[in-house]
């Protein structure tokens, strides 16, 4: 495929961009890049997909999600409004897990993975749970990821909330998954971690079967809440952060998602270990847990990424509240730079998600990458260069301007329509599942 008269935004190193220019894809990968007259010269014979103009540049990349979430937008919690984190997990997100059963969890999948091809976003690292359904629950959303055409990372969150048993299976599902993700037959589209929920849910006892039985990472939320911290030094005397490193939690393969409440040892810990921090922004305004100091952390050398924690796979949303939220937590508009963004939201996490799938470069468009790339419809009315580009997304770009969405060298969604889902179809499904999950709720 021969991607014409584009407009590239490579996002290397350094990131350039190059007006009429050309991208020539063969199978998942980019071959090369160069003026679009020269490459339609040299390659007569390739299926062409004319740009139009727009900027061409990588997918997008989420850090930190969970598509099981999907069914409670728009639900209503019964009784007076949760007065803190602690009480939204007691409340909404432990019933509503519970409630699910393996077609819910397909279709929460299924409507997630829409909306990121509809935003641009191509890889997603993915955190679920379902402990009314926990066996062959990685294996449905592996299927919808696969049907979707998208790149993504699961495990299945292990707690003992729901008592020994369930977090024994959570156990066997993560190990099972990790299996069969590594199998050659498995889609190249798929890897797997192990899933943690949090220290606060988790034991000593299950914390060591869960080192026994793995040692390649993990995925856990860390310090969200003060509650975290509480509850740690009351079970061992140790902060979070001490504690996970105890058990061997952390490491270069592990992601710690939010860290807000954490202090300056934990913070050494997780640069010492290596280990990724993921920065949800919308989630932690809408809990009201706080403001990660990630402009610290990563003066620190912590690697941090940008996640967004369920909420929409629309990243350059993401992006606008990390710029935004920090400069109001801390009343001063010379916080959280642009460029800090774009380290997190393109450089750390095209890192992260090469963690996970080291077969060839993401994020960035350049000969050998992975062809996962997006059209984007924008019109700049000021001067646009690849200095100030972090401000025209933050300020300019709007997650509607995806036109064409494009992962492993597959055209998901071309001029605003999707090629492979049946979106009417998927969104009436889950309305009609989602009745039901909020009546067992």
């Amino acid at each position: 495929m021969l991607i014409t008269n584009a407009t590239l935004i490579t996002w290397g190193t350094p990131n350039q961009i190059l007006e009429k220019h050309a991208l020539y894809v063969e199978g998942d990968r980019i071959v090369e890049l160069g003026l679009s007259a020269e490459l339609e010269a040299k390659y007569p014979q390739a299926d062409k997909l004319d740009a139009r103009g727009q900027f061409v540049m990588p997918g997008n990349i989420c850090a930190h999600t969970h598509f099981y979430g999907a069914f409670a937008r728009g639900m209503a919690i019964p009784g007076a409004a949760p007065k803190d984190f602690p009480e939204i997990l007691e409340r909404l997100w432990w019933r509503l897990d519970k409630a699910l059963q393996l077609e819910d969890v397909r279709y929460s999948a299924l409507v997630c993975l829409i909306d990121a091809i509809k935003h641009g976003t191509t890889t997603l690292i993915d955190h679920h749970a379902s402990p009314s359904a926990i066996d062959g629950s990685l294996d449905v959303v592996a299927e919808a990821v696969t049907q979707a055409g998208l790149r993504a990372c699961l495990c299945y969150e292990v707690t003992d909330r729901d008592g020994d048993e369930k977090a024994k299976a959570g156990i066997k599902e993560n190990l099972r998954f990790i299996k069969t993700a590594g199998e050659a037959a498995r889609a190249p589209g798929l890897a797997a971690t192990f899933g943690l929920h949090a220290s606060l849910t988790l034991s000593d006892a299950t914390l060591e079967a869960c080192r026994d039985a793995w040692s390649g990472g993990f995925h856990i939320h860390a310090a969200e809440h003060e509650s975290d911290q509480y509850d740690s030094l009351q079970k061992s005397g140790l902060r979070v952060i001490d504690r996970l490193h105890k058990f061997g939690i952390l490491g270069e393969r592990s992601i710690v998602a939010h860290a807000v409440h954490i202090d300056a040892r934990e913070a050494a810990l997780l640069a010492e270990t290596g280990t990724w921090v993921t920065h949800q922004p919308r989630s932690n305004m809408n809990n009201a847990v706080g403001a990660a100091d990630v402009e610290s952390l990563m003066r620190l050398g912590v690697k941090v990424a940008l996640g967004n924690d369920g909420f929409s796979n629309a990243m350059w949303d993401e992006w606008k509240a990390a710029y935004l939220s920090h400069k109001a937590a801390h009343r001063d508009p010379r916080r959280m730079n642009g460029t800090t963004v774009a380290e997190m939201a393109v450089t750390n996490n095209a890192a992260l998600a090469n963690v996970f799938f080291p077969q060839a470069p993401i994020g960035v468009l350049a000969p050998g990458a992975f062809a996962d790339i997006i059209f984007v419809d924008y019109h700049p009315t000021t001067p646009f260069s690849a200095r100030n580009l972090p401000w025209h997304i933050l300020f300019g770009f709007e997650n509607s301007m995806v036109t064409t969405t494009i992962c492993a060298g597959k055209v998901l969604m071309k001029d605003r329509q999707l090629l492979f889902l049946d979106e009417a179809e998927i969104t009436a499904k889950s309305r009609e599942l989602a009745q039901q999950v909020w009546g067992r709720i």
